[in-house]
Protein backbone atom coordinates (compact mmCIF):
# COMPACT_ATOMS: atom_id res chain seq x y z
CA UNK A 1 0.00 0.00 0.00
CA UNK A 2 1.52 3.36 -0.94
CA UNK A 3 0.19 6.21 1.38
CA UNK A 4 1.10 9.62 0.13
CA UNK A 5 0.49 13.18 2.07
CA UNK A 6 -1.83 15.36 1.18
CA UNK A 7 -0.14 18.99 0.98
CA UNK A 8 -2.18 22.09 2.00
CA UNK A 9 -0.36 25.12 -0.30
CA UNK A 10 -1.75 28.38 -1.18
CA UNK A 11 -0.13 31.52 -1.74
CA UNK A 12 0.72 32.45 1.61
CA UNK A 13 2.85 29.23 2.44
CA UNK A 14 4.46 29.25 -0.94
CA UNK A 15 5.58 32.89 -0.59
CA UNK A 16 6.74 32.14 3.12
CA UNK A 17 8.97 29.08 2.32
CA UNK A 18 10.32 31.11 -0.96
CA UNK A 19 11.71 34.24 1.40
CA UNK A 20 13.97 31.42 3.15
CA UNK A 21 15.05 30.08 -0.68
CA UNK A 22 13.09 26.71 0.11
CA UNK A 23 10.65 25.57 -2.91
CA UNK A 24 7.81 23.57 -2.43
CA UNK A 25 9.49 20.51 -4.37
CA UNK A 26 12.19 20.56 -1.54
CA UNK A 27 10.11 20.41 1.12
CA UNK A 28 7.60 17.55 -0.22
CA UNK A 29 10.73 15.61 -1.28
CA UNK A 30 11.63 15.75 2.48
CA UNK A 31 8.43 15.23 4.13
CA UNK A 32 8.08 12.36 2.25
CA UNK A 33 11.54 10.70 3.32
CA UNK A 34 13.12 10.23 6.68
CA UNK A 35 12.60 13.20 8.91
CA UNK A 36 14.02 13.96 12.65
CA UNK A 37 10.88 14.91 15.25
CA UNK A 38 12.61 18.02 16.84
CA UNK A 39 9.78 19.63 18.81
CA UNK A 40 5.81 19.94 19.26
CA UNK A 41 5.15 23.60 20.03
CA UNK A 42 1.33 24.52 20.76
CA UNK A 43 0.61 27.81 19.26
CA UNK A 44 -2.32 29.33 20.08
CA UNK A 45 -4.24 26.09 20.53
CA UNK A 46 -2.53 24.70 17.02
CA UNK A 47 -0.42 21.65 17.09
CA UNK A 48 2.58 22.57 15.27
CA UNK A 49 5.50 19.66 14.49
CA UNK A 50 9.12 20.93 13.60
CA UNK A 51 10.77 17.98 11.99
CA UNK A 52 14.79 18.23 9.65
CA UNK A 53 15.42 16.20 6.93
CA UNK A 54 17.53 16.44 4.21
CA UNK A 55 16.53 17.37 0.52
CA UNK A 56 17.41 15.52 -2.92
CA UNK A 57 19.96 17.63 -3.40
CA UNK A 58 21.62 17.06 0.53
CA UNK A 59 19.95 20.39 1.69
CA UNK A 60 19.22 20.05 5.43
CA UNK A 61 15.82 22.01 6.23
CA UNK A 62 14.02 22.43 9.13
CA UNK A 63 10.09 22.75 8.51
CA UNK A 64 7.55 23.73 10.64
CA UNK A 65 4.18 22.13 9.85
CA UNK A 66 0.22 22.00 11.51
CA UNK A 67 -2.57 19.79 10.56
CA UNK A 68 -5.53 21.68 9.14
CA UNK A 69 -9.12 20.01 7.84
CA UNK A 70 -6.89 16.82 7.33
CA UNK A 71 -3.98 17.93 4.80
CA UNK A 72 -0.78 18.48 6.14
CA UNK A 73 0.32 22.30 5.91
CA UNK A 74 3.68 23.91 5.94
CA UNK A 75 4.10 26.49 8.21
CA UNK A 76 7.59 27.50 7.49
CA UNK A 77 10.86 26.10 6.29
CA UNK A 78 14.48 27.27 6.14
CA UNK A 79 17.95 26.15 6.44
CA UNK A 80 19.04 23.78 9.11
CA UNK A 81 21.43 24.77 12.16
CA UNK A 82 24.22 23.14 12.17
CA UNK A 83 23.42 21.67 15.61
CA UNK A 84 20.33 19.91 14.11
CA UNK A 85 21.97 18.63 11.31
CA UNK A 86 24.44 16.84 13.42
CA UNK A 87 21.44 15.42 15.72
CA UNK A 88 19.56 14.20 12.17
CA UNK A 89 23.15 12.50 11.00
CA UNK A 90 23.05 11.06 14.65
CA UNK A 91 26.79 12.39 15.28
CA UNK A 92 25.80 14.77 18.11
Amino acid sequence: MTWSIEFDWDDSNLEHIAEHSVTREEVEFVLNGPTLDVEFQDWYGEERFVEVGVTAHGRYLTIVTTWRRGRLRVVTAFDASKELVEEYLGTR
